[in-house]
């Protein structure tokens, strides 16, 4: 059975620290719980970006209701009687506070084989992990749910120790593009932890929103190998070769993997999906968390918006 993905880039909100309590006096004693320490309370959604207010018809009535991203701005404050509180976006939010599609589809080539078997699903705050298999087949998903960083990675599994081919199709309005900061620096050395390390090309995708400047992601296997797509050759200047190219074959809306039974292939988003470091380590099994940069590498971003000539095309190739 195929798994078909739709992930989205959550606009993530926490509560402000500083929650304001006006509080009355009564003639209850103190500490002394009652629905009279609730009387005439009810709450309004106000500061929206249109400086609408959403709220009950009558003062402390009910309300069901859903406030587009439109309206919601980049925060917005709930107002009582007795509480008022703010809500703000996760402070590493790279969508501009935008609930962003970034992927239609990651779909895995079983090659005739199924999943059959009761899901597993582990629930760890932020983490996730989803296992299933079937006969000679198995695949296990893990995802975060936080703003940015290593958010999900797809790990498959086959008796037959056969790779497993996997489709990535960006959602509408997201593109892979070359790198250009990444090919301005080529070659270069770099710091990297204890040790340096050489810039290389880079393939990241972004997205067309004006309004999403740090919206920036990227593809990362581990023991997996992209598939080239002769239907989408693009040429970019070598820095190494005077008047010399690189001939990258990669869709602007599409990329191809073959992963190893036991690798994975992981998507990273935010500042990480630019920084210069080594790929992880050749590892399928019994893999521990020896990859983490941690901070100690270089980051060399990308340019917002992204230049026409730096997009990958066509977006898909024809068949």
């Amino acid at each position: 059975m195929a798994l078909h993905l739709t992930l989205r880039a959550a606009w993530h909100c926490l509560l402000a620290a500083a929650v304001t309590l006006l509080l009355v006096c009564g003639a209850d004693p103190a500490g002394a719980a009652s629905s009279k320490g609730c009387e005439g309370g009810g709450f309004a959604v106000t500061a929206l970006a249109d400086g609408s207010t959403v709220s009950p018809m009558v003062p402390g009535g009910d309300l069901t209701t859903t406030i587009p991203t439109a309206r919601l701005g980049l925060s917005f404050v709930v107002k009582g009687k007795y509480v008022e509180f703010t809500v703000v976006p996760n402070a590493l939010d790279i969508t501009g506070g935008s609930r962003t599609m970034v992927f239609a589809s990651k779909t895995p080539d079983h090659r005739g084989l199924a999943l059959t078997s009761a899901v597993n699903v582990e629930i760890t705050g932020p983490d996730l992990v989803i296992e299933r298999t079937g006969p000679g087949l198995g695949m296990t998903l893990q995802a975060k749910d936080c703003a940015n960083g290593g958010i999900f990675q797809m790990e498959p599994e086959r008796g037959d120790g056969t790779t497993t081919r996997i489709t990535h199709t960006l959602a509408d309005g997201i593109f892979y593009f070359d790198n250009p900061n990444f090919r301005a620096r080529e070659g270069d050395v770099v710091p990297f932890k204890a040790t340096t390390i050489a810039v290389a090309n880079r393939i990241n995708f972004a997205s067309g929103n004006n309004v999403a400047a740090k919206f920036v992601g990227r593809d990362s296997p581990q023991v997996g190998t992209r598939v080239d797509e002769p239907g989408c050759t693009n040429e970019f200047p070598n820095r190494a070769e005077i008047g010399g190219t690189d001939t990258v074959q990669h869709c602007g809306g599409r990329s191809i993997w073959d992963v190893a039974s036991g690798g994975r292939m992981g998507q990273i988003m935010g500042e990480d999906a630019t920084e210069v470091a080594p790929p992880p380590t050749l590892c399928t099994q019994n893999c521990q968390a020896q990859n983490r940069v941690r901070g100690q590498a270089v980051v060399l971003g990308f340019p917002f918006p992204v230049p026409d000539s730096s997009r990958l095309t066509p977006r898909f190739a024809t068949p």
